[in-house]
């Protein structure tokens, strides 16, 4: 089976949390996942190609997924993920760290993740976990301590 984890990355963050997804997912002993780790700028139509799982995420930007990302979910025309296992995720902010107002708009709006996996499940693909969110310390990082391997976790529970 193949899976695919499409990103964007504004400053490094939302990347090391896809590749660690990838490796979760490719790695494990019974594994039977080709996987690879794509951003979104550099995906060619051969890489979404035969595709069993595609997981999708990006930086919230402005309670939303980058443009690269939007529009390329946008892009993908109706009913071509049927049959595939899609998840979504950003990279955020905690909340308890944002002041008082960015935590109503965060109420509003909310998170980059939501709209990517509502995309996803527009064009055809069956959701394999809630849209899931991993925390960075400040605008630019880092992560924070032990998100990498709840990533992993996460990935390993949409890969089974």
């Amino acid at each position: 089976m193949r899976a695919l984890v499409v990103y964007d990355s504004v400053y490094g963050n939302t990347e090391h949390v896809a590749r660690a997804i990838a490796q979760a997912i490719g790695a494990g002993m019974d594994s039977q996942w080709e996987t690879f780790a794509v951003k979104v700028d550099d995906l060619q139509p051969q890489h979404i190609a035969e595709v069993s799982l595609l997981v999708v995420g990006s930086p919230t930007r402005m309670f939303r997924p980058t443009p690269a990302i939007r529009s390329w979910v946008k892009g993908l025309p109706a009913g071509s993920l049927r049959g595939v296992r899609v998840a979504a995720f950003d990279t955020r902010l905690p909340p308890e760290d944002a002041p008082a107002f960015l935590r109503f708009m965060i109420k509003l709006f909310g998170w980059a993740a939501k709209p990517i996996g509502y995309g996803l499940t527009k064009r055809g693909g069956e959701l394999s976990a809630e849209p899931e969110g991993f925390y960075v310390t400040g605008t630019e990082g880092p992560l924070q301590e032990g998100e990498l391997e709840r990533a992993e976790a996460w990935a390993r529970e949409i890969a089974g």
